[in-house]
């Protein structure tokens, strides 16, 4: 997909969401705290900041589109074997 084709569709998502909500462009950009011309760009496609998708999604109550972008901290194998070799591998009894 091209960049154009990507922002069609994000615009149609938000679109799409605002109309299941039965709420107007001019409600929806208020409670955003953005314009109504900046909510119009954005559902028809041209380019607006991440800030402000992010405060749409937020009204719209569609956040959890953003889960794609979490990253999980991964342990490499080499890492992961050694710390499995400074593992204990035995208890020591007491001392007297």
């Amino acid at each position: 997909m091209n960049d154009e084709s990507l922002l069609g569709q994000i615009g149609s998502f938000v679109q799409h969401h605002r109309l299941d909500q039965n709420k107007t462009q001019d409600a929806l950009a208020r409670a955003a705290g953005i314009s109504r011309s900046t909510l119009s760009l954005l559902e028809r496609g041209e380019t607006v900041t991440l800030a402000t998708l992010i405060r749409v999604l937020r009204v719209l109550d569609q956040l959890q589109v953003m889960d794609v972008f979490s990253v999980e901290p991964s342990i490499s194998p080499l890492a992961l074997v050694k710390l499995q070799k400074e593992k204990r591998q035995r208890a020591r009894g007491k001392t007297k």
